[in-house]
């Protein structure tokens, strides 16, 4: 077997696991157009001109919103304690809006607020709309004040209140009626369409134009709410493109109207939302909604991009579009427009601008991002096997050069059309040096979970050109499990659902029992593992005999954050034999999974003090179990 490009063997101990794409590049801060001053030539409030909140009243608000969240979830005086806190958020929303710890009491408690109040919170804020949507705390508040509408829209328990709320309006009468929420949506939506450039230019304003293109939509992205939450890491926050599932609501037909309107304002000014990278998020999001809801004006869009970027620089090799897979705003709005693109016109985008030039795009550290949304969009085999024919000859390459993402991506697209699997197998063996002698293929869990090289990994040192070793059992059974990545174990869970997953599967009936343990215990690994369970490929025969090894393994297992999760999948799907063996393991140690903070839980699951006092009972009880499993599964075969 030629052993390919060993580069990666010279420079470092593995393949790297991926580069993480720049954030600062050069010329991405500079102020996007209409975004340096309002249209009146006045200059934005300064920080200090809001109104100031006292120490005292935020003493009251922290000491409110703590009732509340210790308080009954329903009951009279409950409601009364909210209806008169959202009274003096009222009275001093702006205040608490613009404060920062203000800014996260008044997130949570319009979390508890009925429509009324908050509309009447809402209209208190408008008359100074632009400047707490550009403030860093404010922006935080009216996104959480939009994100309210999926609970309050429709609900006919606030129908209810909202009738009773305005006869008690009618009685005070001393400030008028309150704007419905669609009313104030909408308003909203107009302010922002009036000066559409500034709010989407603005680090603060964006947040709430992409809040609002979700709630006109009617559409939560998982990825928009978690960054609005803060808890998500630079390499988590590209993974929603790939398997974030939106949360649907139903709005009313005005809402999607303004967002065809909302769209139109993209395409008047579509080169500000292609090059600055504040703006562009905004197009991110509008391009996923759109997909959703308005598909063909989300195509628009999409034509509008791709024309605009096409038309540049026409004296350049190539595509001028390829500049801009190389350009760090640019690029991410591509990423998205592949994602939403149709086949057809994803199909003509590969021939016209990527045909030919798939293995350098691979290699560029910005470049093959975009590539890999571009393999995660191949849905038919007509566009992936002329992809396939060009990329694949360079996969130990890309692994070496430390974009393993392309090759997954790769290896994802196999699966899903359903061709080529069995060709990018092979060359994934060959990629890490354990196809040839076949003894070695052996081994290929181990060296495609951690990414690395069967030489590396095992600290072999072979002579360039030299004739590969046979594999050595021994010296396999007694190295520990490498460290498991994530873009490993989604090699293996692909490769796992792949038509003929035999190799992965006797690599895996290979691996000793604390070896799959280690596989099992790994928060990555342990999804391996769901594979082996949940996979139509595999065999109920071929599954058995992989977990077999974990016996004598189980209550480390319970023991285990994600080992614990792990058995309760295979309790969740073993005969009643195979519960017995489990439940006679667990039970001599029952004291030590009764201490454990996760084994306690298994030992609940499985009924251990049941099976111990009452093994007849237990039985009986599993055996129902097992017979109602049957008759469920039958059903939905049927």
């Amino acid at each position: 077997m030629g052993q390919g490009p060993r580069s990666f063997h010279k420079a470092g101990r593995r393949f790297p696991s991926g580069g993480k794409r720049g954030r600062g590049a050069k010329g991405s801060e500079r102020p996007p157009p209409g975004r340096r001053r309002p249209p009146d030539g006045s200059s934005e409030p300064a920080l200090d001109a809001h109104p100031h909140l006292s120490t005292e009243a935020l003493g009251y608000f922290r000491q409110a919103l703590s009732a509340l969240k210790e308080s009954p979830e329903t009951g009279e005086e409950r409601e009364l304690m909210v209806h008169n806190v959202l009274k003096e958020v009222e009275a001093q929303a702006l205040a608490l809006a613009t404060n920062r710890t203000g800014s996260e009491i008044m997130q949570e408690l319009l979390g508890f607020s009925p429509l009324k109040p908050l509309c009447r919170v809402w209209a208190t804020l408008r008359s100074n709309f632009r400047f707490v949507a550009c403030h860093r705390c404010g922006v935080h508040v009216l996104q959480s004040a939009l994100l309210q509408l999926p609970r309050l829209l429709g609900s006919p328990a606030e129908k209810e209140e909202e009738d009773v709320e305005e006869e008690e309006d009618g009685e005070d009468g001393k400030d008028g009626p309150v704007e419905t929420l669609e009313e104030l949506v909408l308003g909203l939506a107009s302010e922002v369409c009036d000066d559409f450039l500034f709010y989407c230019g603005d680090t603060h304003g964006s947040f709430v134009v992409r809040t609002l293109l979700q709630v006109l939509g009617g559409t939560l992205l998982e990825s928009e709410r978690a960054r609005h939450q803060g808890s998500q890491s630079p390499e988590v926050q590209r993974a929603p493109a790939r398997e974030g599932r939106p949360t649907d609501f139903e709005v009313p037909e005005t809402f999607l109207n303004r967002l065809q309107d909302l769209s139109s304002c993209f395409l008047k000014d579509i080169a500000v939302f292609i090059t600055d990278k504040i703006s562009s998020f905004c197009l991110q999001v509008a391009l996923q909604i759109l997909h959703r809801k308005l598909p063909q004006f989300c195509a628009q869009l999409c034509s509008a991009v791709i024309g605009y970027l096409s038309s540049r620089n026409p004296s350049a090799d190539g595509s001028p579009l390829l500049l801009f897979l190389r350009d760090q705003t640019s690029s991410r709005l591509l990423e998205q427009v592949l994602l939403v693109l149709e086949p057809l016109r994803l199909k003509s985008l590969f021939e016209d601008h990527f045909q030919g030039q798939l293995q350098t795009l691979a290699a560029h550290p910005i470049a093959n991002f975009p590539l890999q949304r571009f393999l995660d969009a191949v849905t038919t085999p007509e566009l992936l096997s002329p992809v396939f024919e060009e990329l694949s000859p360079a996969l130990e390459a890309v692994l070496a050069q430390g974009h393993p993402g392309v090759v997954i991506a790769l290896v994802g697209a196999c699966r899903r059309v359903g061709a080529h699997q069995a060709r990018v197998l092979q060359l994934l063996l060959e990629a890490f040096h354990c196809a040839e002698p076949s003894s070695r293929q052996a081994a290929c869990v181990p060296l495609f979970a951690t990414l690395t090289a069967y030489e590396v990994y095992y600290g072999l040192v072979e002579e360039e050109g030299a004739v590969p070793t046979e594999h050595q059992v021994e010296m396999a059974m007694a190295k520990a499990l490498g460290e498991v990545t994530v873009l490993g174990s989604l090699l293996l869970q692909h490769l796992l659902h792949f038509s003929s997953p035999g190799i992965i599967l006797r690599s895996l009936g290979a691996l000793t029992g604390p070896q799959l343990l280690t596989l099992a215990q790994s928060p990555a690994g342990s999804h391996v593992l769901d594979a082996v369970l949940t996979s139509p490929s595999v065999m109920r025969k071929q599954r058995r005999r992989v977990l077999k090894t974990l016996k004598g393994q189980y209550v480390a297992l319970a023991c285990s954050r994600h080992g614990s999760r792990v058995l309760d999948a295979i309790w969740s799907g073993a005969a009643l034999g195979a519960r017995k063996e489990i439940a006679a393991e667990l039970g001599e140690r029952n004291q030590e999974l009764i201490r454990d903070p996760f084994g306690h839980h298994v030992a609940r699951n499985v009924a251990l003090t049941t099976f111990l006092k009452r093994r007849e009972a237990w039985e009986q009880q599993q055996g129902a179990v097992a017979k109602r499993r049957r008759a469920l599964n039958s059903i939905l075969e049927d």
